[in-house]
């Protein structure tokens, strides 16, 4: 069995990393960071099957990216990627991943402005679509075409999220089960997509 193969990010539990993400947006938007970091380990450890000390520093990466990224208008949208390379560079390291850390940053980066667009502006939700689509192509390997459905999902069950925000952050919510069911249905998708055949 090759490397690709046999990586633990091809062969994802879809229901807890979708979940777990759903968990660690209503932090986010809540400002409750150490409930986030809770839900970046498990979803790093679930989604991308790393040792533990790996999974943890990969945490802690991805919520100083997140931080950073969090002010509007005053982020720091460098530091998010700078964070986030780091992030990658665990990934690749960990899985023998072809993946070049900086522009695996840049692409994630990339969609987080467009959602910020789509939450700011309204609209450009394909624009959103498509940076998702553009980062698991590039992350997984895999042609755009195979993730793009995945990509559309999760833009929605962010379109919720964003329904939730401007709704006050309730808990519990029936908007927050919603988001969570189609990010489940959204991991799903990409796990159709990336598995080994």
């Amino acid at each position: 069995m090759s490397a690709v193969a046999a990586s633990p990010m091809r062969s994802f539990d879809p229901d807890r990393v979708g979940s777990l993400e759903c968990d660690a947006w209503a932090g986010y938007y809540r400002r409750e960071w150490v409930r986030v970091l809770g839900a970046f380990v498990g979803m790093i450890r679930a989604g991308f099957g790393m040792s533990w000390p790996r999974t943890i520093l990969g945490a802690w990466y991805v919520l100083r990216a997140n931080q950073l990224w969090a002010p509007y208008p005053g982020n720091d949208p460098d530091g998010a990627r700078t964070a986030m390379r780091r992030f990658y560079a665990l990934v690749a390291a960990a899985h023998h991943e072809q993946i070049d850390a900086a522009e695996a940053a840049r692409l994630e980066v990339d969609w987080w402005r467009a959602h910020r667009e789509v939450q700011r502006e309204g609209g450009g939700l394909p624009r959103l679509c498509e940076a998702l689509t553009a980062l698991y192509a590039y992350v997984y390997s895999v042609p755009a075409a195979g993730v793009r459905e995945a990509a559309r999902l999760r833009a929605e069950a962010m379109v919720t999220s964003d329904e939730w925000v401007a709704a006050g952050c309730p808990q519990p919510s029936p908007l927050l089960d919603t988001e969570r069911a189609q990010l489940i249905e959204s991991y799903g998708a990409l796990l159709a997509a990336v598995r080994p055949r």
